[in-house]
C-alpha cells in the first residue's frame, strides 16, 4: 500500500507507484490554490516521481517531491531520491509501455535538470512550468 506525508509543499512518498495517484491530488491542490491548470503539471509530476521510483531508488528510500513558483510565476516541481543514477531521455517505440518519462517531461517543461546532493547522498532532478 502507498505511502505518502504532506509537509507544506512537499509531499514525501515511500517506494510505491500506487502513491503517484496521491502526488498527482497533491499537484492539483496545490495548482487549484495558485490558480493554475494542473493537467501538464499534474503530467510532468506523475513522470518525475514514477521515474525516481521505477529507476532511482531501492525500496525503503523515500522519494521526496516539492512544488513552488518562481520569481516570474511559473511553476517548479523537482524530486529528491537517493541514488545517484542520472535520469535519461530514452527513445521509446510506439508500443513500448514505458521509457517515456523524460520525454514527457522535455515535452512540456521550460527547462529541466539534475542537481547532485553532496557527499554521494544521491539527487534532485527538477523541471520549470510554464503557467501560460
Amino acid at each position: 500500500m502507498g505511502e505518502a506525508a504532506c509537509h507544506g509543499n512537499e509531499i514525501v512518498v515511500k517506494n510505491d507507484l500506487a502513491v503517484v495517484a496521491e502526488v498527482r491530488r497533491f499537484v492539483r491542490l496545490v495548482a487549484g490554490q495558485w490558480d493554475v491548470d494542473d493537467f501538464v503539471p499534474c503530467l510532468v509530476a506523475s513522470e518525475l516521481v514514477t521515474n525516481a521510483l521505477r529507476y532511482a531508488s531501492a525500496s525503503d528510500d523515500d522519494v521526496t517531491f516539492r512544488i513552488g513558483r518562481t520569481d516570474d510565476g511559473a511553476l517548479w516541481m523537482e524530486v529528491q531520491d537517493a541514488t545517484c543514477d542520472l535520469p535519461r531521455i530514452q527513445r521509446a517505440d510506439t508500443i513500448s509501455e514505458t521509457g517515456r518519462g523524460m520525454f514527457i517531461v522535455d515535452q512540456f517543461a521550460r527547462c529541466w535538470g539534475v542537481r547532485p546532493l553532496s557527499g554521494n547522498a544521491g539527487k534532485v532532478v527538477f523541471a520549470v512550468l510554464d503557467t501560460s
